[in-house]
């Protein structure tokens, strides 16, 4: 059973980012999130109990959201951000390289394209 991270120190509402790494905490560790996102044990607990010594946590967010913040992709089986999801599904059909090819045709009927939502009502219809 998951234990419960303790966030707060961040008030009452805590940034998103926040509540991201505390739920990757919480399904794992701090060590295996640390290592995850690329940071410090010890940054990932500091940052989680609000005291992060720099004046700015923003390289942290960054790091953080582009780490954790994203969707699952089928094609890879991976959590990706939102940005790589629609890179990978609008690029044009990677020919040249069967692997990037497979992963190229699941992007086309994910259920996280929008626009393969769309064609799928469209044939409903």
């Amino acid at each position: 059973m998951a234990r419960k991270v303790d966030i707060s120190n961040w008030g009452d509402q805590p940034p998103h980012w926040v509540h991201l790494l505390a739920k990757e905490v919480e399904s794992s560790n701090r060590t295996v999130t640390a290592e995850r996102i690329g940071i410090s044990r010890t940054a990932v607990s500091l940052l989680l109990g609000n005291r992060y010594s720099s004046p700015s946590t923003a390289g942290m967010e960054r790091r953080i959201l582009a780490a954790l913040d994203g969707i699952h992709c089928p094609a890879q089986n991976r959590n990706i951000s939102t940005e790589q999801c629609r890179e990978y599904r609008e690029r044009p059909a990677p020919t040249h390289n069967p692997m990037a090819m497979r992963v190229w045709r699941v992007c086309q009927n994910c259920p996280n394209n929008p626009e393969a939502q769309r064609n799928e009502r469209a044939s409903h219809d």
